[in-house]
């Protein structure tokens, strides 16, 4: 299983015990541990975790793959991993997942590779950390070496607590005067060694920083909490505003027939044609362009995802250009793809009004999904929206509406690739 970003990940693998931890420390799999009985890491391009499942230790039941941030201090907002599943031998995909609207999570836990009734499975789970891949460790029982707070505050104490001894010796000699009242002041004096043990209160607030790591599963919650709200198709046709999801999903199955993106636009002045050019750009796991869909060529993928042809005025009713993809027939190297507009003319957006795009189902005409772009820019490319690939099955329609200078496709890829 590799994961990848668009920036540097660490990739680690834990090997579970039936007690939800790790047998020892050795279980601890990374780029400077790269290896455990039947799961090893391995760095290049992209990290990957290989497991190999016959070699397996039989008290380890799972073995849970995780993604931190390279960059320290870094979030995983606007950044979505992609996990790939393959198999070892022949490097064939068998499954991806890409965990979505993530926000202050600095490590992942991205999914778990199982033991069930004799077989092994594999689970996506994209549950966040607040606290980097140490509060993933430590979850697991694996102890992180931080040993300089624990050992400094101790000596804080023990330095104090010398000087107070020898004063409270002396005092016995001021009884020998006990009526002289300068006598019991002496004593009144040394109770500040007492205040040192003001100093040990600074200890007490150390060891609980280090109990903090308990909190990052608070935000573990909102991720779970975030998939468990996701809007679906079940209440009929959804409208998106920027950068919002949905989930193609009806009656809790994915959708997996023939769907058609439609897009439209109007020019904002009466008499002005507008050329704009719709088209489709089909990416894998690691972001690279697989192949692009456009008025130049209207049918890729052996079929999978066609294009109606050139609208070359933006005149009359109903959609300009639509693309048809069969969601059920796509390659599953392709796990992500995104719908641009651009203007080869050089037209500006701001000369456009009413753009819009529309996901309908192909079969029966059914509008889906809605979403119309807003605030128009004086740039000549727009990223409308993207699908990507789930790894329980189904696909996620996001909201882009991203504007970039681009007259043709060609110069979409890249910043369409980004943006997934």
């Amino acid at each position: 299983m590799e994961v990848t970003a668009p920036v540097r990940l660490d990739v680690s693998g834990l090997l579970i015990a039936a007690d939800g931890k790790v047998r020892s420390d050795e279980d601890f799999v990374f780029y400077n541990q790269p290896g455990a009985p039947g799961v090893t890491h391995s760095g290049g391009a992209a990290d990957a975790i290989t497991v190999d499942t016959a070699a397996v230790p039989a008290d380890v039941e799972k073995v849970v793959v995780t993604a931190s941030l390279d960059d320290p201090g870094a979030t995983f907002a606007g950044t979505e991993p992609t996990a790939t599943v393959r198999d070892a031998e022949s490097q064939e995909v068998i499954a991806t997942f890409t965990p979505s609207q993530l926000g202050p999570e600095t490590a992942l836990i991205v999914a778990e590779v199982y033991r069930r009734n004799g077989a092994w499975k594999v689970r996506a789970v994209g549950q966040g950390y607040a606290d980097g891949l140490a509060g993933i460790a430590t979850d697991f029982g694996v102890s992180i070496d931080d040993p300089g707070p624990q050992q400094q505050s101790p000596p804080t104490p023990q330095a104090p607590a010398p000087p107070p001894a020898p004063p409270t010796p002396s005092a016995p000699q001021a009884p020998s005067a006990p009526e002289a009242p300068p006598a019991p002041q002496a004593p009144s004096a040394p109770q500040p060694p007492p205040a040192p043990q003001a100093p040990s209160m600074p200890g007490p607030p150390v060891p609980p920083a280090p109990q903090a790591p308990s909190a990052p599963q608070a935000p573990a919650a909102p991720a779970p909490g975030s998939t468990g709200g996701k809007i679906n198709l079940d209440k009929g046709r959804v409208s998106l505003q920027k950068n919002q999801t949905v989930s193609l999903v009806k009656g809790g199955r994915p959708v997996l027939t023939s769907v058609r993106m439609g897009l439209g636009w109007e020019p904002a002045f009466r008499g002005k044609d507008i050329d704009l050019d719709a088209s489709v750009i089909a990416y894998d796991a690691r972001r690279k362009k697989i192949d692009a869909c456009y008025f130049g060529k209207l049918t890729i993928l052996n079929g999978v995802i066609q294009h109606s042809g050139d609208n070359l005025t933006g005149e009359g009713a109903g959609d300009d250009e639509a693309i048809t993809v069969h969601l059920g027939g796509l390659p599953p190297e392709v796990t992500g793809l995104v719908f641009t507009v651009n203007s080869f003319s050089g037209q500006k957006f701001s000369d456009v009004a009413k753009a819009y795009c529309r996901l309908l189902d192909a079969t029966t005409g059914e509008e889906l999904v809605r979403f119309d772009l807003t605030g128009a820019e004086p740039r000549t490319g727009v990223m409308m929206a993207k699908l990507i690939r789930q790894y329980s099955g189904e696909w996620e329609m996001t909201a882009l509406g991203e504007y970039v200078d681009s007259r043709t496709v060609r110069g979409m890829v890249k910043p369409a690739g980004a943006a997934l």
